[in-house]
């Protein structure tokens, strides 16, 4: 079974000379549901005013995509085993380094979710643990990528 996941990318000149590297990074993704999300280059690898602060970077989405895609998975494997999660709030940092061959890469995604548990059955930290193993095992971005993703505070198995 395939599934088609489908963004539209939008950049316009807007009169800039383009040639010179001056123009605006800025630009528009669009998606199927309608949403519509500014997007620039990140002010740390364009500076400003050819960035904008005011918008998304690719990088960012990627950290934003890694921790989604861990949360939804690591929810739906926790509502499975009959615990009851309140709220999950993730502080994803991405660290972006030079890769063998000298080229910039996120390489590493650091998830440190912080979980409130509730109802009769409270998890372990072992069952904690096992559950974002899981996750991660089940994540569709997370099976997609080199970049090494970590979980705060959970022992890798």
């Amino acid at each position: 079974m395939s599934h088609e996941y489908r963004a539209t990318v939008r950049w316009n000149r807007d009169g800039a000379t383009f040639s010179d590297n001056r123009y605006s990074r800025g630009h528009h993704w669009s998606f199927d549901c309608g949403i519509e999300v500014l997007a620039s280059a990140s002010p740390s690898v364009v500076p400003l005013p050819l960035s904008r602060e005011d918008a998304v970077d690719p990088e960012e989405a990627f950290v934003a995509a890694v921790s989604s895609c861990h949360m939804l998975t690591f929810l739906s494997i926790a509502a499975k085993k009959r615990f009851v999660i309140d709220s999950y709030v993730d502080q994803a940092l991405g660290i972006m380094t030079p890769n063998e061959k000298g080229k910039l890469y996120v390489s590493k995604v650091t998830l440190d979710p912080v979980i409130e548990f509730s109802g009769d059955k409270m998890p372990t930290p072992e069952q904690i643990a096992d559950l974002h193993h899981l996750a991660h095992q089940e994540c569709f971005i997370a099976n997609s990528v080199i970049t090494e993703i970590v979980v705060a505070g959970i022992p890798s198995h």
